[in-house]
């Protein structure tokens, strides 16, 4: 899947590197930080699909400048598979300066780890 053919202007992709599989069916949401009032504004809610992306999070009609937070339910997506992990979840936070730019952040993940970057 090439994520710059997807309409949403940011996207992820979630990988259990303990087992090598995608993290399939793990909870996501999209937040963005009301600068005025310095709370996070929940934009959307996701699960990642069968391949560990989750590609539809926000449109370009609703993307702009700020700072945004992406949060995965990692102990959720651990207990579902009878695990326990460290972190019962993450977060991603980031900040757009142009619109023109498309975000793709991939998490790797385990149970006591997680690792992620800006993808393309």
């Amino acid at each position: 899947m090439d994520p710059s053919k997807d309409n949403s202007s940011i996207t992820t992709h979630v990988l259990n590197t303990a087992d090598g599989v995608p993290a399939s069916r793990m909870a996501l949401s999209l937040h963005r930080l009301n600068t005025h009032m310095m709370i996070w504004n929940l934009l959307t809610v996701g699960t990642t699909d069968e391949e560990g992306h989750c590609s539809e999070l926000i449109g370009s009609e609703a993307f702009s400048l700020g700072m945004y937070k992406l949060r995965f339910e990692t102990g959720q997506y651990w207990e579902n598979l009878g695990q326990t992990c460290f972190f019962p979840y993450v977060e991603l936070v980031f900040t757009i300066t142009s619109l023109d730019q498309h975000i793709h952040l991939p998490l790797l993940l385990s149970r006591f780890s997680y690792s992620t970057y800006r993808g393309r």
